[in-house]
């Protein structure tokens, strides 16, 4: 019976969603190199993300693809919030026995990738994480809800639970030690900083021709030609790249 069972799990199946597509911008509406508000890519996405978080239809502008990998090489992604940015970099926050941590101690190249789908606008960035400040840690743990807090000390992340319940009682226990005060932040649980090396911005057509302009630091000795290669603020340079 057993074997009868683990037969009709792994029965094939194919689904076949070639013909599944939507319309995206038209001609009229490419995102070409004069429309850069900054010739940094900081300012350039600030310009992106305040259009967003005005936008019908995009719930949570800060809401990110966060892509690490093991040391040898193995991702994952998920999706966390940003909870801040700047020219130091983009900061989200999380238990630090999580497994993103766990990946980041080992390898701190790391991604994030937003998605404003009404926009028809993904941005990516690519670069290395380090943890933030203590204090840092303690301001935006601080600024949090009480059950914001609790379900961060409630939850060890990524470990294996029996149930829900476990969760459940695990948060009564913790309310009886905290009732309604300010939880002192738990040592393991703190922020992140992506520092980016490079910021893609991407726009995409419906005649698929999408359009791409990457920001990124220039290898060393380079020159940009502002041919291919455009020369930009603050020791970025900014390209052109094809669909």
């Amino acid at each position: 019976m057993a074997d009868e069972a683990n037969n009709k799990s792994s029965k094939p199946f194919s689904v076949d969603i070639g013909g599944m597509r939507i319309r995206y911008k038209d001609k009229s509406e490419c995102f070409t190199e004069d429309q850069l508000v900054s010739k940094e890519p900081f300012g350039q996405f600030k310009a992106w993300f305040e259009i967003a978080c005005k936008t019908p239809g995009v719930g949570e502008a800060n809401a990110v693809f966060l892509a690490t990998a093991t040391k040898d090489g193995m991702p994952s992604g998920r999706l966390v919030l940003m909870k801040g940015y700047g020219t130091d970099g983009f900061k989200f926050y999380t238990n630090y026995g999580s497994r993103k941590a766990r990946e980041l101690e080992e390898n701190p190249n790391a991604a994030m990738t937003f998605f404003w789908e009404p926009l028809r606008r993904t941005v990516r960035i690519e670069g290395t994480v380090t943890k933030t400040s203590p204090e840092d840690s303690d301001e935006y743990f601080n600024s949090r809800p009480y059950y914001s807090q609790m379900g961060s000390l409630s939850s060890r992340q990524s470990t294996v639970i029996p149930n829900r319940e476990f969760l459940i009682e695990r948060e009564k226990e913790l309310q009886k030690e905290w009732p309604g005060e300010k939880i002192k932040r738990p040592d393991w649980w703190g922020g992140y900083i992506l520092k980016p090396r490079s910021i893609e911005f991407w726009q995409g057509q419906s005649d698929r021709l999408h359009d791409r302009i990457r920001f990124r630091r220039p290898n060393p000795d380079e020159k940009p030609d502002n041919h291919l290669v455009h020369e930009g603020e603050d020791g970025w340079v900014y390209e052109r790249l094809s669909p």
